[in-house]
């Protein structure tokens, strides 16, 4: 199955979670690659005195990049969030998502991302301009709601969808439960089944079995990945096959991981440049490391000082293992 946002119609039913200080260029084309129909980009912030930093540059950088141009904006007044829509479809932006899902505290303490989910009046206000705004679809990332006592998914999804949202991705977790415990797919089940937009489930969704559960448990229309894809990009690919198969793809081989992850560090050191490239690169490294339960050279790894140093260590690493 495939899954179709306004006029754009993806190569499958499976996306890339925007995550802040993970979904950049250089991830979102890895992934996509990799099997994934769609990734969404990082957040950026609604509030324009932000856009001129090398942060958000670097999060609008959308140069090259290929298949469709999502862009994740966060905020809290409907006006902002209007202009930053505006902003970024004059800079390739193809689709624009709303953050209603980001349980972070200093996101949170703006009235922005989940925290807005207590507020529905807000929620309209914001949707409706942002629509308004933009001639390409609009999307809307939610949790289930504010805390487990109450979850509101079910209203929140009916202003989406009165409001013109395209497609809604909702988040197995409320504001409260930030990523502790087990994704619940219940509320997302009566979210599908109380609209009519398309619905994409997300939480905890980290295996090819899981990815088959929660489509025929919920019945929606995606699934959207995010921490699972962390070290594990190839995740995308698993998951379709066995979709399409019910057969599991062999994990990739030694050189074919010696490959992706020396091109995804040489790709970050290219687009950050080498000092910040190198920062960047620790995380990504650790987290492939972590899959491979290479803690003794993850630690290395976060010690060296240089891009060079970086790739050799990485090239090293395969030679010995």
């Amino acid at each position: 199955m495939t899954l179709k946002i306004g006029p754009y119609r993806l190569d499958n039913q499976l996306i890339v979670a925007p995550m802040a200080g993970v979904t950049d260029l250089p991830f979102r084309q890895l992934c996509r690659r990799l099997g994934a129909g769609l990734a969404v980009s990082e957040m950026l912030s609604s509030n324009p005195k932000v856009w001129a930093t090398e942060k958000s540059m670097a999060r609008m950088d959308h140069s090259g990049e290929t298949g469709i141009r999502s862009v994740q904006i966060a905020g809290s007044e409907p006006e902002l969030m209007a202009q930053a829509a505006q902003f970024n479809v004059e800079r390739g932006a193809q689709i624009i998502d709303i953050n209603m899902g980001c349980p972070a505290k200093k996101v949170n303490k703006k009235l922005a991302g989940s925290a807005l989910l207590r507020h529905p009046d807000l929620v309209r206000q914001i949707v409706e301009t942002v629509v308004n705004a933009v001639d390409v679809p609009v999307t809307l990332k939610i949790r289930t709601g504010w805390d487990p006592e109450h979850r509101n998914g079910v209203e929140i999804a009916r202003i989406a969808e009165q409001s013109g949202i395209a497609a809604l991705a909702v988040h197995g977790r409320t504001k409260q439960c930030m990523y502790k415990g087990e994704a619940e797919y219940d509320t997302i089940a009566a979210i599908k089944q109380a609209v009519s937009l398309p619905v994409i489930a997300n939480g905890d969704i980290d295996s090819p079995e899981k990815a088959r559960f929660v489509l025929d448990y919920t019945g929606v229309d995606g699934l959207m990945i995010g921490r699972p894809a962390q070290g594990r990009p190839w995740i995308f690919r698993e998951i379709q096959h066995y979709l399409e198969t019910g057969d599991h793809l062999p994990p990739p081989s030694r050189e074919e991981r010696k490959a992706l992850m020396l091109e995804h560090l040489e790709q970050l050191h290219a687009f950050y440049g080498d000092e910040r490239g190198m920062r960047i690169a620790r995380k990504h490294v650790g987290w492939y490391l972590e899959h491979q339960q290479q803690m003794e050279l993850r630690r290395q790894f976060n010690g060296l000082d240089s891009a060079a140093a970086q790739r050799q260590a990485l090239a090293g690493f395969f030679e010995l293992h």
